[in-house]
Formats: C-alpha cells, structure tokens, sequence
C-alpha cells in the first residue's frame, strides 16, 4: 500500500484539456473515468489538486519558431487561452479555489509558478497523471525529480499516442524516479488516509 501524507501530497493534473484529450481518440473515456475517480478520491482525503494547461495568449507571444515542438501551434491557431479546446476536458473541470497553471513549454515546471505553489502549500511529493506520457509526464517527472520531489505517477491516468512508447516509461523509465502505481491503488491508499482521519 502507498503511503499518502495528504498535506504534502499534490496531484497534477496535466493536459487534460479538451483538445489534447480529443488526440485520444476511443481510449479517452477510460483515462477521463479513472483520473475523474482519482481526482474524487484526492478532494475527500485533501490533496491538493492542481491543474496544468498548456495555453498561450493570442497571437502567440510566447512562441519562438526555433522551437520544433511548439512552431506549428502557432500556424494552427489551437490553444488559445480561453477558448474551446484549450480548457481543462469538462469531465475533470477545477472546483472552486483549485489552482490552474498555465504553461507554455512541455513540463509543467518550465516558466511557470508551480513551484512557487508547491513550496507555500509546504508539498514535497507530486502525484502525476496526463496527456501525454512522453510529452508533459516524462518533462515533468524529470524535473521534479531533480527538484528532489517525491514521485508518483499514475500510470493508467496517463495516456500518449504511441502505446509503446507509454508501456517503457510507465514499466522501465519511470520507475528509476517514481513510484509509479495504479488509479485504484492510489484510490486505495486515499480511502485508508481518509478512514483514519474521520471520527
């Protein structure tokens, strides 16, 4: 069983904005049902949950077209802060006072206040789940980890393209840095935490 200790714990929940979750195709409903569970669970044992988008403001000042990954957004028009697509998948939607990151590079830290968020609140383990595995979940996780941060990574609430390339990180990557666990394992260990705290 995990051990959770809920006010260090935050769970990130990334890219799980309607457009990226779209990328998905027929296996987004299973990874939208589990991270919903998840992110329940997470709210009654008090994690603090945190969202991670990636959003840039219109015409794209962020963007440099030396950049490989992100030259194309800026000609496709997505991801535009505030419009349909760019917003969190109406299934995981923010409750009221959760804190929404918006990044405009792969990982979740870079040139954002995350960490700023994470030292306040006092957390110094991170449970991650997002779209994709080897995109925003690799970028992140790496980082994090070098940032000394303990890890968990949810590996059915994340999701990526290429189902190889997620069966390595989640099996023989990210196990090196990570405790990397299941939506119900780590539902599991909330509901115990949960349990031993209520009257």
């Amino acid at each position: 069983m995990i051990a959770v200790e809920p006010q260090r714990t935050a769970l990130l929940v990334m890219d799980y904005q309607s457009e990226v979750v779209a990328m998905l195709g027929e296996r987004a409903a299973a990874a939208l049902e589990r991270t919903g569970g998840l992110i329940a669970a997470a709210r009654k044992a008090d994690v603090t949950v945190i969202y991670v988008v990636v959003a840039f403001r219109p015409g794209y000042p962020e963007l440099n077209q030396r950049n490989a990954s992100f030259a194309a957004v800026a000609q496709s028009g997505r991801f535009v802060l505030g419009t349909a697509g760019a917003d969190v998948a109406p299934a995981l939607r923010a409750a009221e006072g959760e804190v929404v990151v918006v990044k405009h590079r792969v990982s979740a830290f870079a040139g954002t206040d995350l960490e700023m968020v994470l030292r306040a609140k006092g957390i110094d383990t991170l449970v991650l789940c997002g779209i994709a595995t080897s995109g925003v979940v690799l970028s992140t996780a790496r980082h994090a980890a070098d940032a000394d941060y303990r890890l968990v990574i949810v590996g059915d609430c994340c999701a990526d393209r290429d189902d190889e390339v997620h069966r390595v990180l989640t099996e023989k990557v990210f196990v090196r840095q990570a405790t990397v666990t299941s939506a119900s394992d780590l539902t599991a260990a909330l509901q115990q935490v949960q349990k031993s705290v209520d009257p």
